[in-house]
């Protein structure tokens, strides 16, 4: 068995400069790699500081003692070290600094403990600063990182102490080969689960982050939508199963709204308001943002509402259009572009993309209004709807065409 690199290091931190020209002397302890640092609450004037002895250099009895009660800290880390190596005692910087802190007899916190607690909390919070959606996000990501822990380490939970980066490389590992999360949803994970690790630093549960030099990057995603002819082939297609029927419905209000699925579901009757012409508006937060929506409501979208205006699950729920589980819609929808011969992978979020660019962009409407109906707070999310397309590319190149008719090119 190979035998674990051990180191001990004092040092000064010169940017603490007590008001009698002293500063605190630090405590490294370094085993495989990982280190904690401490304080041993002891001063040391910086000019006897000796650094490649880690020590002070000084003459007067309080240089003598500190030294003194450096070597004894030394020799205590190396019996305790000594100690746990003749146990067969997992060893780890942090456990060896527990034991000389006399932290060792606590019981372990453990990570789903914190994990638990955390989504707790986001539970109480939901609908009140916490959008549900959220909260459903970060159960998810305690699932799996528990069935990661019972699938890697053949265990319940484990101390959070010994979270390090290996165990972050490992958890990514498992989630894109066991779980088949693309590039885009293990990060995802990961960012909930780095931030129950920075809860866990706030609360002095451990002393160094895993998450060092790890960073996060999601890739563009290019998501599908529908263009004018192919939203129409869906909106004219006779249906005659109910529930694809009903999700044609949902999809094609989402595409003429550009509503978000979680906002589609909970839209209600007190979101409806007429203007001083009559004109009917949705008017409504954002769950995800809490960002205000104002969405002239087109006849397309107004025909859908008066559908539905009677249907009892809608009136039982006291919402307007009757929207299944977004799995469900998601599914449904597969069949139903389908049995349209649309040959896209469509989603419920595709009838907001759907709308930025096919209803909205190619039909005039400015960046900035299409901003404010989607509920963004400025344009550049805006942009990350908007697509170029080759219609609207061939309409500005006839009007440059149309400037050159009369002009012919020379013949040499």
């Amino acid at each position: 068995m190979k035998r674990a690199t051990f180191t001990i290091l004092f040092y000064i931190q010169k940017t603490r400069i007590a008001k009698n020209g002293q500063v605190p002397v630090l405590l490294r302890v370094t085993i495989n790699g990982q280190r904690v640092v401490i304080s041993v609450n002891l001063k040391v004037n910086p000019e006897n500081w000796n650094a490649v002895a880690g020590r002070s250099i000084g003459n007067t009895r309080m240089d003598n003692e500190l030294n003194a009660r450096l070597d004894t800290i030394r020799l205590r880390l190396m019996q305790i070290y000594r100690e746990m190596e003749l146990d067969r005692q997992p060893i780890s910087a942090q456990k060896v600094v527990d034991k000389y802190l006399g932290r060792d007899d606590k019981p372990a916190i453990m990570l789903l403990d914190v994990f638990r607690e955390h989504n707790d909390r986001c539970r109480k919070l939901a609908g009140n600063g916490m959008a549900p959606a959220t909260v459903e996000r970060y159960e998810t990501s305690y699932k799996h990182t528990a069935e990661f822990i019972e699938f890697t380490y053949n265990k319940k939970d484990v101390p959070i102490v010994d979270i390090n980066h290996k165990f972050i490389t490992d958890y990514e590992f498992y989630l894109r080969t066991e779980r088949k999360c693309n590039h885009n949803s293990a990060t995802k994970y990961l960012k909930n689960f780095k931030k129950i690790i920075r809860i866990a630093l706030a609360n002095d549960y451990i002393s160094k982050d895993p998450f060092i030099n790890i960073r996060f990057k999601l890739e563009e995603v290019e998501r599908d939508f529908l263009e004018a002819h192919e939203l129409k082939a869906i909106m004219e297609k006779p249906i005659s199963v109910r529930r694809l029927a009903q999700v044609r419905d949902v999809f094609v209000f989402a595409a003429f709204t550009g509503l978000a699925f979680s906002d589609l579901k909970g839209l209600k009757p007190e979101h409806l308001f007429r203007d001083n012409n009559d004109d009917m508006w949705i008017r409504k937060a954002r769950q995800k943002t809490r960002n205000m929506c104002n969405i002239p409501l087109l006849d397309p979208a107004r025909q859908i509402l008066e559908r539905y205006k009677d249907n009892p699950e809608c009136i039982t729920k006291g919402v307007l259009l009757p929207t299944l589980c977004n799995q469900k819609m998601n599914m449904y929808l597969k069949e139903l572009v389908a049995i349209c011969g649309i040959n896209k992978e469509i989603s419920s979020h595709s009838g907001r993309h759907t709308f930025a660019t096919s209803v909205a962009l190619a039909n005039g409407v400015s960046i900035e209004n299409v901003a404010k109906m989607l509920g963004h707070s400025n344009t550049n999310m805006t942009r990350h709807y908007a697509r170029v397309l080759d219609k609207s590319i061939k309409q500005d190149m006839d009007l440059v065409n149309g400037k050159f008719a009369d002009t012919s090119v020379a013949i040499s």
